[in-house]
């Protein structure tokens, strides 16, 4: 699967800062201290429906990380999957009457489009769960061959207490996860199960659904958590910098990624931070496909809506917080944008170099944007006051928005 085109990160004097970030896992600020090449693995899409705020919000945050770790002159090997067989792609396509592979290639398609349009710096690997089957399979027999899953009527299970850090990356009690699975895609209901906790790996065939080929687990599809893991193992190893996602990853399935990988590997830990970008809510709830309360990139641009307002509108909020859309943060961000056109327009300025290291700063720390805005924000007012006589001073405080902060002027 082919991911989208990159577009060109502009060259900035001086380097960046050590990037620290939030980690789920310590509940804390960590360094992120990669070596000369930087593993990322952020969780893509469900392809049932076109790229929402939501969406955007996470991958915007972890874009920021790309672009962080480029300004430190690292290189970036970053790979992200598309959960292109699932159960509310066949649900939606069920209902609707249409293909499940037509369904999954289009919404992938405006996917794509989405990302190009708000300059999201595309994955080295862009990796769909159907092209990994065949790397599936050999580790769910693998972890039944350790004694880590079972069968249960034809259905394969991974069993949580076989990995001893179980419970390290979401730190939640075991009520809290059991509410939590049935929330997100699990089934602790389920009569037979070892732990009501434990995930599939592997779903038998089911009538009317698409199956492959399991060699010794017979036809069927894998499970949610083990696609990403297989397809992590393959591009990144064990022990990559960053795994990121929504703070609705967290748990059951970055938890359960973390465990299916250290009992496959005996290594630990998995990632070596656990990052989650906020939820963006609508007229008060969450957005979500299942409520339908949700405001689709797309038909923003259809609307005329410049990518790069949507992209400071995502911005203008920290990539943990968890906020809500409305016609007023558009407009900010639509005002915004105006008056930052209008500043790196005009032929000269205040000296652009102090504001580059306030940018850096400001994302060197847990990927504080809405500081950095500000900071860009104070240029502009100095500007538009007092102006200046850097002639070079726009083309760089340009330049510096676009590789740090990607938003093309």
């Amino acid at each position: 699967m082919h991911a989208w085109p990159a577009s060109d990160v502009p060259a900035l004097p001086g380097t960046g800062r050590a990037l620290r970030l939030h980690d789920s896992a310590t509940d804390g600020l960590v360094a992120v201290d990669p070596g000369p090449v930087a593993r990322l693995y952020v969780c893509g899409i469900t392809p049932y429906d076109a790229t929402h705020l939501g969406h955007a919000a996470t991958y915007n945050a972890f874009d920021l990380v790309q672009r962080v770790w480029l300004d430190t002159k690292h290189q970036v090997h970053y790979v992200q999957n598309v959960t292109d067989v699932d159960d509310p792609l066949i649900e939606r396509a069920n209902a609707t009457g249409e293909d499940w592979t037509a369904l999954a290639e289009r919404e992938t398609a405006l996917f794509r489009e989405d990302m190009t349009a708000l300059r999201m710096l595309p994955p080295t690997h862009y990796i769909g769960a159907v092209e990994a089957v065949p790397g599936i399979v050999p580790l769910v027999e693998r972890l039944r061959e350790a004694g880590a899953a079972y069968e249960l009527d034809g259905d394969t299970y991974f069993s949580v207490e076989s990995d001893p850090h179980f419970g390290g990356v979401s730190r939640l009690d075991a009520a809290a996860m059991r509410l939590l699975s049935a929330e997100r895609g699990g089934d602790p209901d389920r009569p037979g199960k070892k732990n009501p906790l434990d995930p599939m790996l592997w779903m038998a065939a089911r009538p009317g659904e698409p199956s492959w080929d399991g060699a010794s687990l017979g036809a069927g599809r894998p499970g949610w958590h083990i696609e990403c893991v297989a397809i992590a193992l393959d591009h990144l190893g064990m022990g990559f910098d960053v795994q990121g996602g929504g703070s609705d990853l967290a748990f059951p399935h970055h938890e359960m990624g973390a465990s299916h990988a250290q009992v496959l590997t005996g290594e630990h830990p998995y990632a070596k931070a656990y990052v989650h970008a906020g939820m963006v809510a609508l007229h008060g709830e969450k957005m979500s496909k299942s409520r339908g309360n949700l405001v689709f990139v797309s038909t923003l641009r259809r609307e005329g809506v410049a990518p790069a307002a949507i992209r400071l509108a995502l911005l203008a909020h920290h990539y943990r917080a968890n906020w809500e859309w409305t016609d007023a943060v558009l407009d900010e961000a639509l005002a915004r944008l105006g008056r930052w056109q209008a500043a790196v327009s005009r032929p000269d300025g205040p000296p652009a170099e102090a504001l580059i290291e306030e940018i850096r700063e400001a994302l060197a720390d847990d990927l504080d944007a809405p500081r950095a805005l500000a900071a860009v924000d104070a240029w502009a007012a100095a500007q538009q006051a007092d102006g200046g006589t850097d002639t070079g001073a726009p083309g760089l405080v340009s330049r510096a928005v676009d590789a740090l902060l990607g938003v093309a002027l």
